[in-house]
């Protein structure tokens, strides 16, 4: 019998300890349906290590306090903790300042504050904003939103059949009229990388301001914000290990300082009367109320643990369990994979004739098997492939080849069950 330092060791010809790194996540010990837990719904939400859990529980349980204006013990340490966690997200994104990271609830609120504080005043009847067709909602929604405010249009950069970026059509899509583009970094509904550092490049030369939506890449590949020089990037703890109900929005200095506030209240003011209210600087100035500060402290914490393992460590070995797993897959005559880039990472969309995904779904979660199956908030990507959904696996650095394996046995089980 194998040991588990040999089941779960990393691919063949490697050194990656995965068993080391499975055992710091409590989540992942335990048996669904008498069956061991194969968790491959990483794109939705990624499981948290025990330092994450300790990290929220010992501020709770020693320094619970509001932040900023105390000037007791306990709030002074709460704010150390929590300013101590921008930090953390400054140095792993490569901003310049602290002051350029925004605590939001998530990529989804970071994308809202953009559209309304950013880009609402400074847009008019018949301007454009650019995405993309292979977007969450999450950057659809709030431009559309805006555009119905302003009478602006949006955009979108097209995808061709294997889910990737049509840069030529993006080239000639920006013109005079562009104010905005707002595109994702790695697409969760098919796993394609946009290749962003020519999105904000091609736009720059232009003037035209960009966002980039980095709710799946952030675990999954490296990113320097300054060396992409974007003005806007977005992305949320839950998806890099950290907890629910907090992230981060990374905004130029110049671009938050000139934003109006997005939301009103508490932290975010300097002065107030009945008359007119005097703004706090940046980033004070768009955190409004009480934030999460345990969160905020355990998104910091996740941060440091991904950053001792090394994100070329987590690319490489996803990259591997991506390669195997589409390999192992596309032996199956009745399988499709939706999302074919040669440019891809973390995330095997699929479809199996004749099987509603969300079957699939549920036969694999009697299996122990937790993958995802619906449209996955993409439903314009769904339309671009005549489908309604996907079932969607998706990979984290914790994953085995072992659990593939198992994934693939589940496929064949559903198979059995409808032939």
């Amino acid at each position: 019998m194998k040991t588990e330092r040999e089941v779960f060791g990393g691919p063949p010809g490697t050194s990656y300890d995965v068993a080391r790194w499975r055992d710091d996540f409590p989540i992942l010990r335990q048996r669904l349906h008498g069956k061991a837990l194969v968790y491959f719904d990483n794109a939705a939400t990624t499981h948290k290590p025990q330092a994450v859990l300790d990290a929220e529980a010992r501020y709770y349980a020693h320094d619970n306090a509001n932040v900023h204006r105390g000037v007791h013990t306990l709030s002074q340490r709460a704010t150390d903790a929590f300013e101590a966690a921008r930090a953390k997200v400054q140095h792993f994104v490569n901003a310049e300042a602290a002051e350029e990271i925004i605590f939001v609830r998530g990529t989804t609120d970071a994308i809202n504050l953009v559209a309304q504080s950013f880009a609402r005043p400074m847009l008019a009847r018949g301007d454009e904003i650019l995405i993309s067709a292979m977007e969450h909602h999450s950057n659809i929604v709030p431009w559309q939103i805006v555009c119905q405010q302003t009478g602006a249009v949006l955009r979108v950069v097209p995808i061709n059949d294997a889910g990737e970026f049509e840069l030529d059509a993006y080239e000639k899509l920006l013109g005079p009229r562009t104010k905005m583009v707002a595109v994702t970094h790695l697409s969760n509904a098919l796993g394609s990388i946009v290749p962003v550092k020519r999105v904000i490049d091609l736009a720059r030369a232009k003037n035209v301001p960009t966002l980039i939506d980095g709710a799946q890449a952030v675990s999954h590949l490296a990113v320097d914000v300054r060396a992409l020089n974007c003005d806007f990037y977005a992305f949320s703890g839950h998806k890099i290990f950290g907890p629910t109900g907090i992230g981060a929005l990374y905004g130029k200095a110049a671009r938050l300082k000139a934003m109006p506030p997005y939301q009103g209240g508490g932290d975010m003011i300097r002065a107030v009367t009945f008359e007119k209210t005097e703004y706090n600087e940046i980033p004070y100035k768009f955190e409004a109320g009480t934030p999460n500060i345990a969160g905020a402290i355990g998104f910091g914490v996740a941060l440091d643990y991904v950053s001792a393992i090394g994100l070329d460590v987590i690319t490489n070995h996803e990259r591997d369990l991506l390669a195997y797993a589409t390999h192992e897959v596309s032996c199956i005559p009745v399988l499709r994979i939706i999302g074919t880039a040669q440019e891809k990472a973390s995330i095997l969309s699929f479809t199996l004739d004749g099987v509603h995904p969300h079957d699939i779904g549920t036969i694999l979660d009697r299996e122990g098997i937790a993958i995802r199956a619906g449209h996955h908030c993409a439903m314009p990507v769904m339309q671009k492939f005549g489908i309604t959904g996907t079932a969607r696996a998706s990979f984290a650095f914790y994953n085995t080849r072992q659990e593939v394996d198992a994934l693939v046995a589940g496929i064949h089980q559903v198979l059995r069950m409808f032939r």
